[in-house]
């Protein structure tokens, strides 16, 4: 008798269903027998055919992933709309999911799951260090050729936050927040939750403390804080757990909080990691009301990372909006090396802030640009009132994290515009300097102030590179990973540059790569073009 594994056959589904763009939403697919029945048409009996029929149904009723539906931006007139304003974004988790899918699935991902910054900024930058972290930014802006169009140009902006030494690190009070519940027990859930806890703990200091809340029907205290220095103790309590029950998220998230609380100390970094697959269902379960929860805990100085764990069931919603308004950031963490990149190569960003609120406004000269087009953070857009105002949260940066943001521009004398110009436009066109592209602002507080600081950089038209094989690598690299991502989301901007073209331009930028992650991203390129070539 043969048997195809349960993989196989979600993994056909899956492909199957690559033609509905809202698949993963909180409403389960309707099974798809004809799919099935082209799985499993080479079987030897029709009982075999049956039981494979059972366990594809078993496997559509188990997926309830859920993403947040977003549209791609649209692009802009500058001279109806020249200011576009954002919050930084330095998660990771979209990356790892569509690697997860391509890996595990041989299919692309829902293309509501693809956030295009995450996967430019998954990846290190070569960015001007910041002389201290008193000033922690230093921008670096380059303007290049658009890979994928003639005639449009690509604006980068990048920033590289000031990177603590071991010297000037803050010791760290840590609660571990622990989904333990029924959904939890399959193993790239809470048995790669105690693998990657035990990682992180390699990294701590003798003086920091670390505690252990965990929920399931209800939540509990395992640990108390305890200094990282008993580390043996630690690593008892965190492999002592089981998974069970169902997900009293929102009790775990108050005890998390209240334990932080009583613990808190200013001269210390207070902070929340939360290891879920986002599948609460007791208690309170909403993403409204837990964003709304944690967004009350924000002024009280914990700061929160949420790191996903698993397939099927894995709600990203809740797992972006914890993050967002919690003064925190996300990962997802699909294997041990993602992470050790997230837990251990990465330990300084993941647990040290150096700034929060940091947010981006670019002004764009309409005597010079006539159109724009952010590309990704459509989760992040704020308005243009928002930049000044310091009750207004964005996104929090920690020590050696990377920031980018790419803009597809085009001037006004370029035949790729898109948008026929407006009868009175050309006035505006023909005044001002054509001196500058743009002007970029950044806004951002220290970590224990509540004014924030202002950064200014013009975009020079002199500055730009004519020829994008004379452009920095990086600028190469990134604008690679953003056209990879803009095909994912399938919004048609990349059309006319193939999978081969993504995969030579990334190549050609890859330079030093001590983790292989650059060349990781080309193989997983070349499977992205398989995928969706049977996909058809």
């Amino acid at each position: 008798m043969r048997y195809f594994t349960t993989t196989a056959l979600i993994s056909v589904a899956v492909l199957a269903l690559n033609a509905c763009e809202n698949t993963y939403h909180a409403t389960k697919p309707a099974p798809q027998p004809v799919m099935a029945e082209m799985a499993v048409a080479d079987m030897a009996s029709p009982m075999e055919m049956q039981r494979s029929r059972l366990m594809l149904q078993q496997e559509y009723e188990r997926i309830t992933e859920q993403y947040e539906k977003t549209d791609p931006n649209p692009v802009k007139l500058a001279a109806l709309e020249p200011v576009s304003t954002f919050s930084s974004d330095v998660d990771t988790t979209a990356y790892a999911v569509m690697r997860r899918y391509i890996r595990q699935n041989n299919a692309l991902p829902p293309s509501d799951s693809v956030r295009i910054e995450e996967y430019v900024n998954y990846f290190d930058y070569d960015y001007k260090l910041p002389e201290s972290a008193a000033e922690p930014f230093t921008p670096t802006i380059w303007v290049t050729p658009a890979p994928w169009r003639d005639g449009a140009k690509l604006m980068h902006i990048g920033v590289k936050g000031f990177d603590l030494q071991p010297v000037e690190e803050p010791d760290a009070n840590i609660v571990l927040l622990l989904d333990v519940s029924g959904s939890m027990e399959a193993q790239n859930k809470l048995p790669l939750v105690k693998k990657s806890v035990n990682l992180m703990l390699d990294q701590m200091d003798d003086n920091d403390t670390i505690s252990i809340v965990v929920y399931a029907g209800a939540a509990g205290v395992v640990l108390e804080p305890t200094p990282a220095s008993e580390k043996s103790k630690i690593r008892r309590a965190l492999n002592n757990l089981s998974a069970g029950g169902s997900t009293a998220g929102g009790e775990g998230l108050a005890l998390a909080y209240d334990l932080a609380q009583e613990n808190f100390a200013d001269d210390k970094i207070n902070r929340i990691i939360l290891a879920t697959d986002g599948d609460f269902n007791v208690g309170v379960v909403d993403a409204d009301s837990l964003e709304d929860y944690v967004t009350r805990q924000r002024d009280s100085g914990i700061y929160l990372t949420v790191l996903g764990f698993g397939d099927s069931n894995y709600n990203d919603v809740i797992a972006q909006r914890l993050a967002q308004n919690g003064n925190g950031t996300a990962a997802y963490i699909d294997t041990l090396e993602e992470a050790r990149k997230v837990l251990v190569r990465e330990f300084r960003s993941t647990v040290f802030p150096i700034a929060r609120d940091l947010k981006f406004q670019v002004e764009f000269n309409p005597a010079v640009v006539a159109e724009y087009r952010l590309i990704g953070y459509e989760t992040r857009l704020l308005n243009t009132e928002d930049f000044n105002n310091d009750a207004v949260d964005a996104g929090d940066i920690g020590a050696g994290h990377t920031v980018t943001a790419l803009y597809e521009i085009v001037t006004v004398d370029s035949d790729a515009r898109l948008i026929d110009p407006l009868r009175y436009q050309e006035a505006v066109e023909a005044s001002g300097s054509t001196d500058e592209f743009a002007f970029v602002k950044l806004r951002y507080k220290l970590p224990h102030e509540d004014q924030s600081n202002l950064l200014t950089v013009p975009v020079q038209v002199h500055n730009q590179y004519d020829d994008l094989d004379r452009a920095p690598r990086d600028a190469r690299f990134a604008a690679a990973v953003a056209a990879y991502g803009q095909k994912l989301q399938r919004a048609g901007h990349t059309d006319g540059f193939d999978w081969g073209d993504i995969i030579a331009l990334a190549q050609d930028a890859r330079g030093s790569d001590p983790y292989g992650q650059r060349a990781e991203f080309v193989q997983l390129v070349r499977a992205a073009e398989s995928a969706a070539a049977n996909s058809r």
